[in-house]
């Protein structure tokens, strides 16, 4: 199932960012704690190397990225452990796992922020932070946590914010937003499961029926004692269209006749995953 959902202000995005991190001094990248790979951006890695004026004596250098692992709580703790220790060996970035809606969690970032730009400190400048992500990651909710209002627009479908803020938060540190940039091709078909699957694509934009049977074959695999848990199953199908089915009939997706109502069932199942009732469930590991 090829996903091809880049709204255009994405592609804007992508350019203006090219254009931005010139005038940064830390990148702050967002990812969804249960598909951490497919919720990075690959531009990304690309976009803030070799940055004019970053380096030793004004020579190029590399912009300092936290590679923030949110939605932790949703998230497996020991797949996403193994995930900070790649994501620091290969790609050289600081990481942290936590999830930004509880209070306390966002001020560990910016103690990070103020340690990678030491420089700007001590010539008393303001550290210039730009918080990069796909949709529907978090940005918004940690730039409302960090300056303690609502700045920024916060919804449960993606594509929320359009347009680049900068936000002075009067302690040192700039915030600059920028809207959740998807790459416009997913050509990793799982990928973009993986991302429909976590509500980063607008699911008006994927059937619902393909992600839900997507869904249940990795949990069927990785996580069958939390499904027998969740829904009470002495034993499990071996096949993720007759454990939809099976949830469904558990559930009363029924329409007339007695027959399981497929969508409905597939449906309750993604929005259970998705808030974390079936547990602690990562979509890939390592």
């Amino acid at each position: 199932m090829p996903i091809n959902w880049f709204p255009g202000h994405m592609n804007t995005t992508r350019q203006k960012l090219a254009t931005l991190m010139p005038r940064c001094d830390v990148v702050v990248e967002l990812l969804d704690a249960r598909l951490p790979e497919s919720s990075s951006n690959p531009l990304l890695d690309e976009l803030r190397r070799n940055i004019p004026g970053k380096g030793e004596n004004g020579t190029p250098g590399d912009l300092p990225c936290i590679t923030v692992l949110n939605k932790a709580d949703l998230a497996d703790p020991t797949v996403t452990k193994a995930w900070r220790e790649r994501f620091e060996q290969d790609r050289g970035v600081q990481t942290m796992a936590l999830t930004i809606t509880r209070p306390g969690e966002p001020d560990r970032i910016l103690r990070l922020v103020r340690k990678l730009a030491p420089r700007r400190i001590e010539k008393g400048l303001k550290v210039r932070v730009v918080i990069v992500g796909i949709p529907n990651v978090g940005k918004s909710t940690l730039l409302n946590a960090l300056r303690g209002k609502k700045v920024a627009g916060v919804g449960d479908e993606p594509a929320v914010t359009k347009g680049n803020q900068e936000i002075d938060l009067k302690n040192g540190v700039v915030l600059i937003d920028t809207p959740g940039i998807l790459w416009p091709k997913f050509e990793n078909e799982e990928v973009g499961y993986r991302l429909a699957a976590s509500g980063a694509i607008k699911d008006t934009a994927l059937d619902y029926d393909d992600v839900a049977i997507f869904a249940a074959r990795h949990l069927l695999t990785a996580y069958p004692t939390e499904l027998r848990a969740r829904f009470k199953l002495d034993e499990l199908p071996a096949e993720p269209i007759t454990l939809i089915e099976t949830i469904g009939k558990k559930r009363g997706c029924l329409i007339s006749g007695g027959e399981v109502d497929f969508n409905r069932a597939s449906e309750l199942l993604l929005r259970e995953m998705r808030s974390g009732k079936l547990g602690r469930i990562s979509l890939e590991q390592p």
